[in-house]
């Protein structure tokens, strides 16, 4: 059972630095599966997924541990409730990363003819979305040094706009990514078709949920 010391360590915010970490490897492993894909060496693929489903598995061990040991009277520089929201925020991009990496198995080996330099910038635009969120929540211990105001809070409000524009430049890619792919719909399968038009939807979310991770961040500092 873990204690407050083991929970929190030096920082109130340990526990989602701690958490997104996590999640940041599970990033990590999703950009090593996509490698494979683009190279086409699919005897690996399925071994890779299977790593990315069991660190999926610890940020949720870790997101239920918080939940689990987090006191209701224990003092924190935010609301317990924008913690535990934050948190869960994070956790909806592991989710996404496992989904990604499960139908990437679905698709049918032929239908990756549809992987082109677009869909390749469209997902490292996504990922460039989470890490600067990930970069974010690193600040948390800066931001409570400056007491969330000063020189380390505009920064912070940067990084988020810099988070939004990216999400943005992310859905200017999915358009693109759409047309090509749908220009050469007809040369795949029904269910070829459902799994990458499903892709290219849990891909695009991926920026979606690292602005919404931002601008939370964002607005507790409006709040300050």
């Amino acid at each position: 059972m873990l204690t407050i010391a083991k929970l929190f360590g030096k920082s109130p915010f340990s526990p989602l630095q701690n958490h997104m970490k996590k999640v940041g490897s599970c990033i990590k492993k999703l950009s090593e599966i996509f490698d494979l894909v683009e190279k086409k060496k699919f005897e690996h693929l399925e071994n890779l997924v299977a790593q990315l489903s069991k660190l999926e598995h610890e940020a949720d061990q870790t997101k239920n541990d918080i939940r689990n040991h987090l006191p209701k009277s224990i003092f924190l520089p935010i609301d317990r409730s924008q913690l535990l929201e934050i948190l869960s925020i994070q956790d909806c991009i592991a989710d996404k990363a496992e989904e990604i990496g499960n139908l990437l198995i679905l698709c049918p080996k032929e239908s990756f003819s549809s992987f082109t330099k677009t869909f390749e910038e469209f997902f490292k635009k996504n990922l460039d979305a989470f890490w600067t969120s990930r970069q974010i929540v690193k600040e948390f211990d800066e931001l409570l040094e400056s007491s969330f105001g000063g020189i380390e809070a505009q920064k912070v409000k940067e990084m988020a706009d810099k988070t939004s524009f990216k999400e943005h430049e992310a859905d200017v890619l999915k358009t693109r990514v759409r047309k090509e792919f749908f220009s050469q719909a007809d040369n795949l399968s029904p269910s070829a078709f459902y799994i990458w038009t499903k892709l290219i939807d849990e891909v695009g979310s991926i920026s979606h949920i690292s602005e919404r991770l931002a601008n939370r961040i964002r607005m507790i500092l409006e709040l300050k």
